[in-house]
Parts: C-alpha cells; structure tokens; sequence
C-alpha cells in the first residue's frame, strides 16, 4: 500500500456525488487541494478540506493547477464529479496538467469517446479511472461468484429501480437528455455495467419505454435475458414502499429469488479510490460495454413485442 499523501484536485464539489469522493479522498489519507464548482453553496468543504482553495470559473481553477504543476507541487489526480456531458472535456484536462482522473460513471456518454479516451492514456502516460461500485458490493460479487459455479446456465432476471425526483430535475442538467443522456444513463448505467460483468456480452437489446422519466427494455446477455425497467418517477413506487414513507425502490431479481443489496453502499467509494491508489481500479476499456448499452437505448427504435417488464405492463 502507497502511504504517500496524494495530492487531489475536485471539479463539481456542490454536486450531489461529490460528498462521497471528498469523503473517500479523507478516509485514504490523502487530501483536496483546489476544487472547482460555478454554484459556491461548498460549506461542506468545512467538514473535509478547509484549506482547499476553491473557484467558480474554470479559467482560474486552470491557471492555479498549472501552477502548482509548475510550482513542482502537481496533483497526483483530478476527481471528476461534473455534468455527464463535461466529463470527457474535463478528464482531458486532468491528463493536460500530468494527474489521472478519476471521473465518476457514465465515464462519457458516447462509446467512440472511449476509445479515444485509450487512446489519450498513452499519449500522455497517464490513467484514466471510472467509479463502478457495484462491482465491489459483497451481494454482487457473490452473485458474480455463484455465476462462475454454472457458467453455462442461462439466467432470467429482472432489475427494477426507482428512485424518484422532484419537479427540479426537469429544470437541472439532468433533465436535459445532451447533456445527461436521459434517464436510462444517469440512474441505470452501473447496474448494465454489473449485469454485463457477470452475464456477458450483449446479443440483443429492445427498448419498449423510453420517456424522460422512465424507461424500459429487454437485453439478453450470453448467459441472462434481462427484463429492466428504470424510473423517476414517485408514482411508479410499489405501495408498499409509499406506505414506509420510503422514496427508492431496488429490485434484481434472479430465477425467481429476489437479490438484496439494498444495503452495503456506504463505503463503496472509499474502496474505489483505496483500489486505485493501490495499482488498480476500472479503465475506460472496462465501462465501454455499459456505455454502449446506453447509447443504443438513447437512439434505437422502440420494439413493440417482446419480453417486456411486469412494471410497464401495470
């Protein structure tokens, strides 16, 4: 293990996700010496980082890191936690400065920007790494595990999540689908990321929903046909859910048995950021299939028959 202090910068410390890698950044030993935000709503800074320097134009953020690299007092990474549509601009910009980045998923929206995205670490000698979570979460790996005792077994499952938004997500980048890659991007790339590391490859994929808060389909990998359906909306909550007071719904469903994981999320990025301070971690290669996935629901004409989720039926 490197015991060496890193040197981070952070670009979207107001985001929603970005507590988690501030949180992360702390819990390995290492620290945030500037971040980067256009809202200054940052006193969560306080709690992690006081001393970061902070900026609200991408101009002096520039300016500053160029400096410390000059000043022979470089970051070590720049963490990406910025609207889905700047992540590709902004790993660039961490490769330029001589730091890996460590972007958040979707790594970027379109598959070719992978490759050149490949093609950029070697250019400049430097690591490019994406947060797939899932894939260190105990009840997915056990699942993993108990796939690899039947490789040859076909599984019939079903995801369903919900995690429903309020009128704001509409007016947010979010709602915007250039900018976010809609709904199915931003809530379901990392469950087609897990599902594709377990069950292999896609063979086919249909989309029978796709609306701008919800959408649905069917993908059968090698070894799963998958029936998904995804939504925002706080109408689609099973009744059960409403009646807790609850707001998510996370459901897989494998043969028939249900597959909890609702909990074991809290420390998930810690592991991420330990994983890659340790030598390893995801490259662009690993979430190109799920960003793939993605982009075909976003564009591919909708199916009308087929294996179709229980949800859009109701």
């Amino acid at each position: 293990m490197n015991t060496e202090i890193k040197r981070f910068g952070l670009i979207g410390v107001a985001g929603f996700i970005a507590p988690r890698h501030l949180k992360a950044i702390k819990e390995t030993g290492n620290i945030v010496v500037a971040a980067l935000d256009p809202f200054d709503s940052v006193g969560l800074m306080d709690s992690f980082f006081p001393d970061c320097d902070f900026f609200v134009e991408f101009e002096r953020f520039d300016r500053h890191v160029d400096k410390l690299r000059r000043n022979g007092t470089a970051l070590d990474y720049v963490s990406i936690c910025s609207p889905n549509y700047l992540h590709d601009s902004h790993i660039r910009f961490a490769l330029r400065q001589g730091a890996a980045a460590i972007c958040e998923k979707p790594l970027v929206l379109n598959p070719w920007n992978v490759d050149a995205l490949v093609d950029l670490q070697k250019e400049y000698n430097q690591r490019i790494y994406t947060v797939l979570q899932l894939r260190l979460h105990p009840t997915i790996i056990a699942l993993k595990e108990q796939f690899e005792k039947e490789p040859n077994k076909i599984y019939d499952i079903d995801l369903t999540y919900i995690t429903s938004r309020g009128r704001w997500y509409d007016y947010s980048w979010k709602g915007d689908i250039a900018k976010s890659g809609g709904v199915a991007t931003n809530i379901g790339v990392h469950f087609f990321d897990m599902l594709t590391w377990i069950f292999g490859s896609v063979q086919k994929s249909d989309v029978f929903l796709r609306e701008t808060n919800k959408a649905s389909g069917f993908l059968q990998l090698k070894n799963a046909n998958v029936r998904w359906y995804l939504s925002i909306d706080y109408n689609d909550l099973p009744a059960e859910v409403i009646k807790k007071g609850q707001r998510t719904y996370r459901s897989i469903n494998v043969l028939g048995e249900e597959v909890e994981f609702s909990d074991g999320f809290t420390d998930l990025h810690t592991q991420t950021y330990q994983n890659i301070l340790d030598g390893h971690g995801f490259g662009p290669e690993e979430s190109k299939a799920s960003i793939e996935i993605v982009h075909n629901i976003r564009n591919q004409q909708l199916s009308t028959v087929g294996e179709i989720h229980p949800f859009v039926k109701r």
